[in-house]
């Protein structure tokens, strides 16, 4: 029986296949389009991290095949190395060293010379954190807290503003993390992401929500005041339900102003649990951060009325089918999914597990509060209101 060959990907292939990559097609899609396996496109895509590469280019100070060309057609007709370099307009050591380094003038090709010359020139240069270890330490560290490369290179633009060796994009980290030929930050540093990929994926399209029952007597968000909407005020809060399995979920509430983050146990999905629950939780705030709560339309908080006679905090419901209304309270719930992941039951966690994860998340920087945490900006907000 006849050998099968396993042939690799053409220039052309892998060209197609990072940019249906780019455009957030699955390993299986580009697999079929390219007829090749989902695991020979993961393996590609795996070399680089899941990160487009970014295309070499030729120095132009490099010679070019063109200038190869002369210097072999010159040494074939007899001519001097000096009367090359001067009809090139190059100095004789270059010609000189270009012909030595490939074989002498008997052996001098000008196609394998140029190929040679392009595959010796493949000398990455080393990353800000490969050769500045406290910089490295500064960025590995934060990452074991769980904080995002954006939010790190965020922190450290705002505390070496002066200092650009003490500071590294959001970029460079992925690529560090992803990359591991690299060698510069180790790859158990992955699980400290919020995805916990291996690969950086691209950005996919959101599904849509699906409907929700409706709400007796529920009051539209539009009716909002006005100070809730400009977040100058704290106090307005945004809730939801984040779901596991067997049925169990975790209230999530995040102030307006300075997304500072609350995470109360619930028993289950009914109103009268999710209501007493998120009753207890309110009731330990100052007076001053008891306002308004915007919800979607679950039925969960059907008995809105119960709660707002409880702590003097209104209820506002978002349209049908309309997430963006709360839209630091969806943020929010995809951060938490680093440490609730989909598919889990839910129930195992106790309050004190919960408050330990908003104290985490209060205590990272956030780029829409210029890189300083929830915690520091409600407290800052609080002083400028009183």
């Amino acid at each position: 029986m006849p050998r099968r060959s396993i042939r690799g990907f053409t220039i052309g292939q892998k060209r197609e296949l990072w940019n249906r990559w780019k455009k957030g097609q699955s390993l299986s899609e580009i697999g079929r389009a390219l007829g090749k396996q989902a695991a020979s496109v993961s393996n590609v895509l795996a070399v680089h991290g899941g990160i487009f590469p970014v295309a070499r280019t030729r120095s132009r100070l490099a010679l070019s095949l063109a200038e190869r060309e002369d210097i072999s057609r010159g040494l074939s007709a007899g001519r001097s190395l000096s009367h090359i370099a001067a009809s090139m307009k190059r100095s004789v050591s270059t010609v000189s060293r270009e012909v030595k380094r490939n074989g002498g003038r008997e052996a001098y090709r000008a196609n394998e010379a140029d190929t040679r010359a392009w595959h010796e020139a493949v000398r990455p240069k080393p990353c800000r954190l490969a050769v500045n270890p406290t910089l490295q330490q500064l960025v590995a560290g934060k990452l074991t807290l769980d904080w995002s490369p954006e939010q790190i290179a965020g922190w450290l633009k705002s505390l070496f503003p002066d200092d650009s060796a003490m500071r590294v994009s959001h970029e460079t980290i992925y690529r560090s993390l992803f990359i591991q030929a690299r060698g510069v930050l180790k790859k158990e540093l992955m699980k400290h992401l919020r995805t916990r990929r291996s690969m950086r994926w691209p950005q996919q399209a959101s599904t849509e929500d699906p409907p929700r029952s409706g709400i007796v007597d529920a009051v539209s968000i539009r009716e909002r005041p006005a100070e809730a909407e400009d977040r100058a005020v704290p106090g307005h809060w945004e809730g939801d339900l984040i779901s596991g399995s067997n049925n169990t979920h975790i209230a999530t509430l995040v102030e307006r102003a300075s997304r500072f983050v609350m995470l109360v146990r619930v028993e289950g999905k009914d109103t009268a649990g999710v209501v007493s629950a998120l009753t207890r939780q309110v009731k330990k705030l100052p007076a001053e951060l008891r306002k308004t709560l915007t919800w979607d339309r679950g039925g969960e908080l059907a008995d809105h009325k119960r709660f707002t006679i409880s702590t003097g905090v209104k209820v506002y419901f978002c349209d049908p089918q309309s997430p963006w209304q709360r839209g630091s309270n969806e943020n929010t719930n995809g951060l938490l999914r680093q440490y609730f992941a989909k598919g889990t039951d839910l129930s195992v966690h106790t309050q004190s597990d919960l408050d330990k994860v908003a104290l985490l998340l209060n205590q990272r920087p956030r780029k829409t509060l210029s890189y300083r945490n929830p915690a520091e900006k409600l407290v800052s907000i609080i002083a400028s209101t009183s």
